[in-house]
């Protein structure tokens, strides 16, 4: 149902936190089962269900659950206290928190779900990064929303979830300018594409630069491409290249533990 980092799990750091698939939810259909976007033609019912039982997976309780809606962009919003209604969260693509029990969710298709910790300064975060807000610096500003509770970089370590990986990823000029813009020595994330003018972008490999260069402490990435394996995960890329339909998301966690 989930896979967790090695580097925030139990016996590490012990965050509770989960990178959750496809399975063992209550949806069925194209959004078999464990469904936890509101934005589909999936019922409302099963996916609060689906956030509630990813919530209990890690131990969380599902009235603290908060998922915004992710829009691309880079504002970062620090929640604690009273989560929102399902469906009713604020524009933004990343949140932070130093409130114990607070669950921060982050749901994909395709995109960068990334967890962060201080545990010694008690605040997590948790970011979606597509190449857009990965590109315009969503991961740097959440960075900065957790210092501004506290954290230091040099303490703080990140995992990078399940995403579109770089045999998946076939990319236009678009948004390789719009990377290589910011960053020349960005090339590296790029590889030759299978038609001339197109190239295979590394997602999960780019994100962990952009932390890395940030200064953190230490950023893992779980080896897991959403768009190639039907089975566990739901994918964006899978579905423009099958002619549209229905879609699905998968759900990241974390949760600050109480102390």
């Amino acid at each position: 149902m989930r896979a967790e980092a090695p580097a925030l799990s139990a016996d590490q750091l012990g965050v509770p936190h989960g990178f959750f698939t496809r399975r063992g939810g209550v949806s069925s259909g194209p959004y078999a089962t464990l469904n936890c976007g509101l934005a589909s033609g999936d019922t409302r019912e099963a996916v609060i269900e689906n956030r509630a039982r990813a919530a209990r997976a890690i131990g969380a309780d599902p009235a603290l659950l908060f998922v915004s809606k992710q829009v691309h962009g880079t504002r970062v919003m620090t929640v604690g206290g009273q989560a929102w209604e399902p469906g009713a969260g604020p524009d933004a693509d990343a949140m932070v928190t130093d409130r114990p029990g607070a669950v921060l969710g982050i749901v994909t298709a395709d995109c960068a779900p990334v967890l962060l910790v201080d545990a010694e300064a008690g605040i997590v975060g948790a970011a979606h990064a597509g190449w857009r807000g990965a590109a315009a610096g969503v991961l740097e500003a959440t960075l900065a929303a957790m210092r501004a509770l506290g954290a230091l970089p040099s303490r703080i370590r990140a995992s990078i979830g399940p995403a579109i990986g770089q045999p998946s990823y076939e990319v236009g000029p678009d948004l390789r300018e719009a990377v290589l813009g910011r960053e020349p020595g960005d090339e590296r994330f790029f590889a030759p594409g299978r038609l001339e003018g197109r190239w295979q972008f590394d997602l999960p490999g780019y994100c962990s630069g952009r932390l890395a260069a940030a200064g953190i402490a230490a950023v893992t990435t779980l080896e897991a491409d959403t768009a190639a394996d039907e089975e566990r995960f739901f994918s964006h890329r899978r579905r423009v290249l099958a002619g549209g339909g229905p879609i699905g998301h998968q759900i990241s966690l974390i949760m600050l533990p109480a102390s």
